[in-house]
């Protein structure tokens, strides 16, 4: 697991991190900002990253505590809009923009990325002015086996409706085992992850953005993570003619679980994002308590 810092961070400014690919587990986003094992906070001094999943990790009582004990938080509006506009500067929320839909094509050998229209994060950091930052994590895919099911078959089929109404989609994959490779399991192969975090983009601050606003600043990130990607993976093990597909999803917006469906506004639905109110209150007062 390696961290590559390619720009220093204002601590005077906050940040949205965009994390790709998700992969089966998003281990390289885990790993590398939610734990020290890679020295994140000697690589940007000064900078508290929290990363962002899904509300429902947060409803088992000692999972809960101990995603919460990492500065893991709601992927919802609630408790993004507290970190940027209430937790003063120097914050970086970090968001596995692909989710479950990206989660379902990823296989070794493969970089795909569902982005094309996950245009929500874009929002959210006009609402705040919080500067955009592109990351790819080279190998991300390559520590799992998965069988893919294609498009319209039943497996694909049962997967959406688990993406719709639970909020993650069920993956078949498999892993090395624990005392040999030649063996599966649920330990990850030995395979290196390298993630890479690139330059921020200064976005303004608007607190009522205009779709045309947020495809005009979806459109530079796309770019500069096209171009982040270009510019390291050869240095990672990728051929130069290795290009990433963005996708197109058939659900534009992905919806976290049926109760963020029902408690969420229609605005917050289409951004994919939850509202559930307990898990973010519950963050803040221990986030109150941690400063």
């Amino acid at each position: 697991m390696l961290l590559v810092k390619t720009h220093n961070l204002l601590t005077t400014r906050n940040y949205i991190f965009g994390y790709h690919p998700h992969g089966i587990m998003g281990l390289g986003a885990f790993c590398n900002f939610s734990t020290e094992a890679t020295g994140v906070s000697q690589k940007f001094p000064g900078i508290r990253p929290y990363l962002a999943t899904l509300a429902g990790n947060f409803r088992m009582p000692i999972l809960r505590d101990y995603l919460m004990s990492g500065g893991i938080c709601p992927v919802n509006r609630d408790s993004i809009d507290y970190i940027l506009s209430k937790n003063g500067s120097g914050n970086a929320i970090i968001i596995v923009v692909g989710g479950a839909a990206e989660s379902l094509n990823c296989t070794p050998g493969k970089n795909s990325v569902t982005l094309r229209n996950r245009k929500g994060f874009v929002k959210l950091a006009l609402r705040h002015g919080a500067d955009l930052v592109p990351v790819y994590s080279f190998g991300e895919n390559e520590v799992y086996q998965q069988v893919i099911f294609e498009e319209g078959s039943w497996g694909r089929w049962v997967q959406k409706k688990f993406q719709k109404h639970i909020g993650f989609a069920p993956c078949i994959f498999h892993g090395r085992g624990l005392f040999s490779s030649n063996t599966w399991g649920l330990l990850p192969y030995s395979k290196p992850i390298t993630t890479v975090v690139g330059e921020p983009i200064t976005i303004p601050k608007i607190d009522n953005p205009s779709q045309k606003d947020v495809d005009f600043y979806h459109s530079i990130y796309v770019d500069a993570l096209i171009k982040l990607f270009d510019k390291y993976k050869s240095k990672f093990g990728l051929p130069e003619t290795e290009l990433t597909d963005f996708r197109m999803v058939s659900m534009d917006w992905e919806m976290h679980g049926a109760e963020d469906r029902r408690t969420g506004g229609e605005d917050e639905q289409r951004m994919g994002f939850s509202s559930t109110v307990q898990h973010t209150q519950l963050f803040q007062s221990c986030l109150a308590q941690w400063e």
